[in-house]
């Protein structure tokens, strides 16, 4: 099965586009949807990220408060690091075992972080979805309500938009949020990646 890695800074739109994906009946795995599941009351995680943060990070229902990580590791490199390094193996640990479970010819995996991680052997291909960094910031701000500080932040965070063109196998410009054209885009590479798969067999 090839394994497709998606891929794109924030706000660039990768939730729409796996969307997309998925109303092909491709199989879509999320390492973010991943990340969240594990940070559930009573998982192991949350304990770690418990012990390793205090109980500052955590709701009075002893649920994790996002809100207070989130605050905590972006203004602060190594405490970044440090849920990274507790989060990222488990993440990447479930996909593969999620993995597993699958029978298609191809698979999409949205990794946010896939360059960031140092994990790009963990795909067969890399697909970059990609916008300017003004679109970014003007969408993440209406989507999550931040500052305009604390998205260029995280933008800053991540590796650069030339670095992840440059790395990309596919790219699917998303500049203008036009729906049509980027069903368009994705069938497109749908389809090669279809007879891509079948090369490999």
């Amino acid at each position: 099965m090839l394994k497709v890695g998606l891929t794109g800074g924030i706000g660039c739109g990768k939730s729409t586009i796996a969307k997309i994906f998925a109303d092909l009946n491709v199989p879509v795995l999320d390492a973010d949807q991943v990340g969240h599941r594990l940070v559930e009351k009573g998982q192991p995680a949350l304990d770690q990220i418990q012990r390793a943060f205090g109980t500052a990070i955590l709701n009075p229902d002893g649920s994790l408060n996002r809100k207070n990580l989130r605050e905590l590791v972006f203004s602060d490199i190594k405490q970044k690091q440090k849920l990274e390094s507790i989060l990222h193996p488990l993440i990447y640990k479930t996909l593969q075992t999620e993995l597993e479970q699958l029978d298609a010819p191809y698979c999409i995996i949205s990794i946010p972080l896939l360059f960031e991680t140092t994990m790009t052997h963990f795909v067969d291909r890399i697909l970059v979805i990609d916008c300017p960094i003004e679109t970014q910031i003007e969408r993440v701000k209406i989507r999550d309500n931040l500052s305009v500080e604390r998205i260029q932040s995280i933008i800053d965070n991540q590796v650069s938009r030339t670095y992840r063109k440059a790395k990309a196998d596919d790219l699917i410009d998303n500049s203008t949020s036009d729906y049509r054209r980027l069903a368009e885009q994705v069938k497109k590479l749908h389809n090669l990646y279809i007879s891509l798969s079948a090369c490999r067999d």
